[in-house]
């Protein structure tokens, strides 16, 4: 999983991947930032274009 095949994917399509990474390989968003080399920014940004945030109190992004 690289920024490049998230890029072409639907937004909803990568928020399902990232909350699976998130409960399954991944315990923080910092974790999984690192493990797979994206970049945050980016990352919520493309999250916060269907209305979701990261929550680190159940480590997954939600509606915001």
């Amino acid at each position: 999983m690289d920024r490049t095949q998230l890029e072409r994917m639907d937004t909803h399509m990568v928020l399902s991947i990232l909350n699976e990474k998130l409960r399954i390989e991944c315990d923080s968003l910092d974790a999984l930032l690192s493990r797979y080399e994206l970049d945050g920014g980016w990352l919520r940004a493309r999250m916060a274009q269907i209305g979701y945030r990261y929550d680190s109190h159940t480590n997954q992004f939600r509606a915001a």
